[in-house]
């Protein structure tokens, strides 16, 4: 970093040049740099993290990207929606006598000689967008630090000619054109995600949908950022993971691919129009370096300290604001909580370790208008990613629920379960009326189920389907015990009183939020002497009661580990086991 004569915010694409320079002046074949990296990574991973720049970078929305200026340093966070597959380019490239490189860029900063040597290389496509059910509080929580590179959109500019045979530099090879000896050439992934033409359509909007609307949704996906990926295996991308991309901003509505007037050289490498998503509409960032991220990444910290006293103040204050919520009625609000704190942290065979469904019951058409709404909201305040779903006939005939390939555009259709992990998912399923399922209903109804039983969501690729791995809290609200969607657990709900709108304060709020995404990820075991404990009375159970079977033993133990972890604590104690006993005793003798 001593001495680098770029500025890597507002010229990173400068030190990219200067480290490939370095590196074919230390001696280094332009073969041997094919797919790997050359010093650049490590130079920004000092500047962002050793040197503490990150906070530096602005992250990349819809209220950034008017102020942000093309080719300077950006983030954006995102989930990976479709894994478009690989695109080829020229990476390196003689000018002369002299060796340059076009990587982390979508056009050489000069003429390439069409006859001159060079490097074909090779990147990943990723679709990725906005966490799906991401609240408007998130992005106010992490509003980018304003920096020197970051203004107003400059005046319009003349529009830049579009490049002869001569001075073609940004190419980009399709797939079934590459040479069938070419090194770099790879099977294409397909378990991946798009997005239909419909959803390209960037807004302004900031936050989630205000409505429930489940058909493809352009709001909830309303910045999309094509991001390509740079030497990374991919192993270590997945569909569905969040990441924060870090690179360099490309942004250019006057990139265009005259289709009607293309020479040899661009029908053998430019992009497929599949891939070539509109750029004045989709914005481009050549990654380099990125990381997976997780709720707490989301999140403000708050002014507390790490403390057994603090942690119990903060579960009795939630605690406090959730029976408010449901109308003083502690024993759901009880129940929510170890709900909130649920997750799968462990997966033996088909089933999913550490998953808590809630299906609250007894709502009538008075108490869901009142209380609904106020869930809602309560849930959205200290969540970071929360969805809504409507149950009714005419909508779940209607939908896709799951993501479904659709072989005409080589694209996987978006469908509404293609959540994020540690996303909660609503349903109210008072709205449901009797009449009659199609075919896609069915479907529907069996693809949540089978979601809510395994956390795992089926993909439909026409010709067979394939699982992938969920992680979604799932609440259900329902006149009586719900028989098309069978939760862990069913709890009576017993309001007792309206209370007005509770004001909570800012840092309350935060701490909320702190402590669920905190205490969520917790290790947690269960001591030799506890285990003997809880055998016994197991055993004591099933003797008591023999429906009773081995689900109802794997709640008990799901709802003791939550129990613990809600008070900071990382092994069962007789206290938090007697808590447990004591509340399904409560809600027992509701069921009754």
């Amino acid at each position: 970093m001593v001495g680098l004569p770029y500025d890597c915010l507002a010229n990173p694409l400068g030190a990219v040049r200067l480290t490939f320079e370095k590196a074919v002046g230390a001696g280094s074949d332009t073969a041997a740099l094919d797919g790997k990296d050359w010093g650049t990574a490590d130079l920004f991973r000092q500047f962002l993290f050793d040197d503490g720049a990150l906070s530096q970078v602005p992250i990349l929305n819809p209220s950034t990207i008017k102020r942000v200026q093309p080719n300077t340093l950006v983030r954006f966070r995102g989930m990976i929606q479709d894994m478009l597959g690989n695109e080829f380019y020229v990476g390196a490239y003689k000018d002369g006598c002299k060796w340059r490189t076009n990587k982390f860029a979508d056009a050489s900063p000069c003429p390439v000689d069409t006859s001159s040597d060079s490097r074909i290389w090779e990147r990943q496509l990723l679709y990725c967008v906005p966490v799906p059910g991401q609240n408007s509080w998130v992005e106010s929580s992490h509003e980018s630090i304003k920096n020197p590179y970051t203004e107003s959109i400059s005046p319009p500019r003349e529009k830049r000619p579009r490049e002869d045979d001569s001075t073609m530099a940004d190419v980009d090879m399709v797939s079934g054109h590459v040479p069938e000896d070419s090194p770099n050439l790879k099977k294409m992934r397909e378990d991946g995600r798009t997005i239909e033409p419909s959803d390209l359509q960037m807004t302004g909007t900031e936050g989630k949908s205000s409505n429930l609307s489940l058909l493809p949704d352009v709001e909830r996906n309303s910045f999309p950022c094509l991001v390509k990926i740079y030497d990374s295996p991919e192993s270590s991308l997945k569909l569905n993971d969040v990441f924060e991309f870090i690179g360099i901003f490309s942004f250019d509505p006057d990139l265009t691919v005259d289709r009607d007037n293309t020479d040899e050289l661009e029908e053998g490498f430019c992009e497929d129009a599949l891939v070539y998503l509109p750029p004045a509409k989709v914005p481009r960032l050549h990654c380099i370096v990125h990381r997976k991220i997780g709720v707490n990444d989301f999140l403000s910290s708050p002014c507390l300290e790490l403390t057994p006293s603090a942690i119990r103040e903060v579960r009795e204050a939630l605690l406090g604001n959730l029976t408010a919520v449901l109308g003083n009625d502690r024993v759901a609000a009880q129940y929510v909580l170890l709900h909130l704190l649920s997750r799968v942290h462990a997966r033996v065979d088909s089933i999913a370790v550490g998953k808590l469904s809630l299906n609250l019951t007894s709502f009538n058409k008075e108490s869901i208008s009142v209380f609904a709404n106020r869930i809602k909201l309560a849930v959205e305040n200290i969540l970071p990613f929360t969805e809504c779903l409507p149950l009714t006939v005419d909508y779940l005939n209607t939908v896709s629920l799951a993501p479904k390939k659709d072989y005409t555009t080589n694209r996987l259709a978006s469908g509404f379960l293609q959540l994020a992990e540690g996303s909660h998912l609503t349903i109210d399923e008072t709205t449901l009326q009797s009449g009659t399922l199609n075919s896609t209903g069915v479907e529907n109804v069996r693809v949540l189920k089978n979601m809510m039983q395994t956390q795992k969501v089926e993909y439909d690729f026409t010709y067979y389907k394939m699982e992938m791995a969920a992680d979604v809290q799932v609440l259900i609200l329902s006149e009586g015990k719900s028989n098309i969607l069978p939760a862990d657990l069913v709890v009576p709900f017993r309001p007792s009183a309206v209370d007005p709108a509770l004001g909570v304060n800012g840092e309350m709020l935060k701490a909320w939020r702190w402590y669920l995404a905190t205490m969520k990820s917790l290790p947690h075991a269960i001591e030799p002497h506890m285990q003997k404990v809880v055998e016994d009375d197991l055993v004591a159970a099933r003797q008591a009661d023999r429906s009773l079977g081995s689900q109802e033993f794997s709640r008990w133990l799901t709802m003791g580990r939550l129990m613990s972890i809600s008070f900071g604590e990382t092994s069962l104690s007789m206290e938090h086991w007697q808590m447990v006993k004591e509340l399904e005793t409560l809600r027992k003798e509701r069921s009754t």
